[in-house]
């Protein structure tokens, strides 16, 4: 250092020339100086601190060239190797490391700001022996170092159990068989013994799908129909759709994708069968079958009975004539022979028990009872039961004994107690497709079929299997085992194990897959290999539109309603995919299934003339169901789109009256998989043409609308009426009122032409009748006023003839007016009678008129009409003398 004076007396301190500081040399200078006048006096001394500022010149150096560890597959690190980095500039600001980086991308590794390098995941000796790592360090200033090259190298390690094993494998719908484990591998490494077997198996959950697995959702009539059972069956658990009054107020659980299924809640969930659905007298051979889903209640009584169904007294008396229940985890069914049926004194099988452990795991199982007294057999998921010691425990009994007056009630869900009045025994649990077949046993095959799942694992080829292996699986096909002391043939084997799904629209989600593996040595020590887990996805399938077309109005003939008109004459059922905003129709949808079609006609039809037939041959033919009520039919049945085509084609409406209708609507709805795809709802209207009026006598004079078509949209084609020249005779109606035919022609066109005028509006009915009452009320006004004026004129005459010759006061003639009347039907040969200007009666009614033909008016004042018109006319034929004085 040394000090500059300056001019003003000041003194600088400054650098000796070529002289630099250095921080990293020297931080701080301290020194002191004084100051010396021209007379050479000295001042104080003051003390001088100079600190050298740092900048960030240095980068950061790597305390070694190089870094190389080695680490095992499989494990989870928290620390792998630590990196150290320094830096030589002076201050912690730019001195100090303050970030570790890795400049390798897509490795599983991590560094944090101390340099400790881990792995984010297990290392894999297969796919990478060792992993290098680009490293730099970064100061506070963040200047960056020159990479460092770190390299981690992976020790294969020996575990015992399997590898390549994908922790998740996607199944698309439609795809047919997919191997689960193609890439499997058993490692046995350095077992202390002699293997002398190796036991693996392969387990496939799907009990949180439907009823235990995938299968069809088509209905329980539906499922039976495509595994070939009888069709005699009765439904005891029908659906919604059914129609079945006395089932609905069970409570339903619809499942997944429409699986028709009951819960029942142990305390008010109960129905009676009514008498006409199953004949309450069983006969000595009959199958009853169902689903169920149970599980003991907690804390119950082990004695607790829950019945599934029961048959017992009506009234007075308790007495239980067959049922079958569960108690204590086990299946019973109770079968109390009738007095008829032998010796009161014999004792006979009456109560077969089965301890089954499905009766009680909370899992859907289908069971069948078939019944041929006195052997009877158990189904269990399709299965027979096989007997053994005491199971089932058969009880005998003594028969029924003969009673009066007592009938039986049959319930589902509990059982009648006939002396309480009331339910008792309520069943907890799910029931679904529950069912009696009368007078025959379901063949084994039919019960297999019903229970079949339409997924499962599948088998390896026998062909592979080598002498020494064993390969089992179970009837469901959702475990597979495979053992024997073959290590290599055991991995071949399993690189074959697949998954597959049948259903068309398999039910979406998660099946979880378990594998467990056991080796056993020759001394008999078992070690278990670590089990491990994984899962098949089901995606989402592509769902199908259903669509219905044809010519949604046709227009027939008067007659042809009398005759039978066709509904869905060229009716058209396709099922294609939605693909983007477009519709792509399938090629093969005439070999896909319909289950169910639905006819609605709104107003309901009215049975007085009114029906909707179906051809009956064919319905048998199909093996399809039909119900006609008269809201329309319901056709049910899985069956093949082109045989309801034909069907829907065949279904006829017959009216007798089309006169009272001027159009009729039908609204047709299909679906497929008990109503998981709908159709769109496709409208068929039916208009009526009217016949045109003629000069010729009419038979029967239409009424222009009935009750029943008040609210029906009117698309028919309006109907001409040519005005016709006028006939020589009049027109009785079948009311028996005198009509001029002009009047009534004229009456017909105003009539017609304000039905056309208002046809669109929903009014017109009402709009009719009210000028109908307001015309019947004035024609009753003006009949009241002509009799008024016809007696006024007879007083006059009566005092302008009081001169006569002869007095006739006492002279007293009755006539008959039914001889009036008949005296002027054309039999007589008189000729007809004027209506006086009467209206068509009829219109103005409501309701249709009886049919034995009788007339609203009175006919007495018929009589008094024509009388009245008499004496206007003055026209007394009968009489040759003047009695316009006479009393009559």
């Amino acid at each position: 250092m040394q000090i500059v004076l300056k001019e003003d007396g000041e003194g600088e301190v400054q650098l000796k020339p070529h002289r630099t500081l250095n921080c990293e040399k020297r931080k701080n200078y301290k020194f002191d100086i004084a100051a010396v006048s021209c007379s050479g006096e000295i001042s104080e001394n003051a003390t001088v601190h100079i600190t050298v500022i740092d900048i960030n010149e240095y980068a950061p150096v790597f305390v070694q060239p190089s870094y190389v560890y080695q680490v095992d597959e499989g494990r989870l690190y928290s620390e792998i190797v630590r990196v150290e980095a320094k830096d030589r500039d002076c201050t912690p600001k730019f001195g100090d490391i303050c970030k570790y980086e890795i400049l390798t991308t897509e490795q599983p590794f991590t560094i944090d700001s101390e340099g400790v390098i881990r792995n984010t995941e297990p290392l894999d000796f297969e796919k990478s022996h060792n992993h290098i790592l680009s490293v730099v360090a970064y100061d506070c200033g963040m200047k960056q170092s020159v990479p460092v090259m770190v390299t981690i190298k992976v020790n294969r390690v020996c575990r015992l159990g399997w590898k390549g094993i994908p922790e998740r494998i996607d199944y698309a719908p439609s795809s047919g068989r997919v191997d689960l484990f193609p890439s499997a591998e058993l490692q046995l490494c350095d077992v202390p013994c002699q293997v002398r077997q190796v036991d693996s198996r392969v387990a496939l959950t799907t009990a949180h799908i439907g009823k235990g697995c995938d299968r069809d959702t088509y209905s329980v009539g539906s499922q039976r129909k495509l595994c070939g059972a009888s069709q005699d069956s009765v439904d005891l658990l029908p659906g919604p759709a059914s129609g079945a009054e006395w089932a609905k107020g069970l409570q339903t659980d619809e499942g997944h994708e429409g699986d028709q299924m009951y819960e029942f809640d142990g305390v008010t969930s109960a129905v009676v069968v009514p008498p006409s659905v199953l004949d309450h007298n069983l006969a000595s051979t009959f199958t009853v079958s169902t689903w169920m889903k149970h599980k003991p209640q907690p804390g119950a009584d082990k004695h607790l009975k829950e019945h599934i169904i029961c048959n017992a007294d009506d009234h007075k008396m308790n007495r239980h004539h067959y049922a079958v229940f569960v108690r204590n985890c086990r299946l019973i069914l109770l079968l109390r022979r009738d007095f008829s049926d032998g010796d009161l004194n014999i004792f006979r099988p009456a109560e077969w028990r089965w301890k089954l452990p499905q009766v009680c795991d909370d899992v859907w199982h289908h069971y069948a009872v078939e019944v041929k007294f006195p052997d009877v057999q158990l189904y269990v998921d399709g299965q027979l039961f096989k007997t053994e010691r005491k199971n089932p425990e058969i009880i005998d009994d003594w028969p029924l004994h003969p009673t009066k007056g007592i009938n039986t009630t049959v319930a589902v869900g509990a059982c009648w107690q006939g002396s309480e009045n009331k339910m008792k025994h309520y069943f907890r649990g799910y029931l679904a497709g529950l069912s009696v077949l009368l007078h025959r046993t379901e063949r084994a095959e039919v019960l297999t079929c019903l229970h079949k799942c339409k997924e499962s694992l599948e088998v390896p080829a026998m062909e592979l299997l080598e002498p020494g292996m064993e390969l089992l699986t179970n009837s469901d096909l959702t475990e597979l085992s495979i053992k024997g002391d073959n290590k290599t043939n055991l991995e071949v084997l399993m690189r074959r194990v697949g998954y597959t799904n049948s259903r068309e629209f398999p039910t979406p989600g998660r099946r979880n897959l378990h594998i467990s593996t056991t080796i056993t040595c020759d001394h008999g020590k078992v070690l278990k290999v670590p089990s491990l887990e994984s899962y098949v996805m089901v995606l989402q399938p592509q769902e199908p539109t259903i669509s219905i077309n044809g010519t949604s109005n046709l227009a027939r003939d008067y007659e042809d309603f009398r005759q039978g008109v066709r509904v869905f004459t060229d009716v058209h059922v396709t099922v294609g995919a939605v693909g983007g905003n477009k519709l792509v129709l399938d090629a093969t949808s005439a070999e896909k299934k319909l289950d169910s079609c639905s006819v609605s006609v709104y107003p309901s039809l009215n049975p007085d003339h009114e029906t909707l037939s179906l051809p009956e041959s064919m319905l048998s033919q199909f093996g399809v169901v039909a119900k006609v009520n008269k809201d329309g039919v319901i056709v049910s049945g899985a069956d093949l789109i082109y045989n309801y085509e034909q069907i829907l084609r065949q279904i006829q409406y017959t009216n007798r009256k089309p006169a009272y209708y001027l159009n009729r609507v039908f609204k047709l709805i299909c679906s497929e998989l008990n109503g998981r795809f709908l159709s769109n709802e496709y409208v068929q209207t039916l208009t009526v043409i009217h016949p045109r009026m003629t000069g010729t006598k009419s038979t029967e004079q239409p009424h222009l609308a009935d009750k029943h078509s008040q609210h029906l949209d009117v698309h028919e084609k309006k109907v001409s009426h040519d005005h016709a020249p006028q006939p020589a005779h009049a027109h009785v109606d079948r009311h028996h009122v005198e009509m001029h035919p002009a009047q009534v022609l004229s009456e017909d066109h105003s009539l017609m032409d304000g039905v056309q005028a208002v046809t669109g509006a929903s009014h017109a009915v009402t709009i009719i009748i009210v000028v109908c009452v307001g015309f019947l009320l004035f024609m009753i006004v003006l009949g009241v006023i002509r009799i008024r004026a016809a007696h006024h004129r007879a007083n006059q005459e009566e005092i302008a003839d009081t001169e006569m010759a002869w007095d006739d006061s006492a002279l007293t003639i009755t006539v008959n007016p039914m001889d009036q009347l008949a005296g002027s039907s054309p039999s007589n040969g008189q000729g007809p009678a004027s209506a006086g200007g009467r209206g068509r009666g009829e219109h103005c009614d409501d309701d249709d008129s009886s049919d034995d033909g009788s007339s609203y008016r009175d006919d007495d004042l018929d009589s008094t009409d024509e009388e009245e018109e008499e004496v206007e006319s003055g026209k007394h034929k009968d009489l040759e003398w003047d009695n316009s004085t006479l009393a009559i």
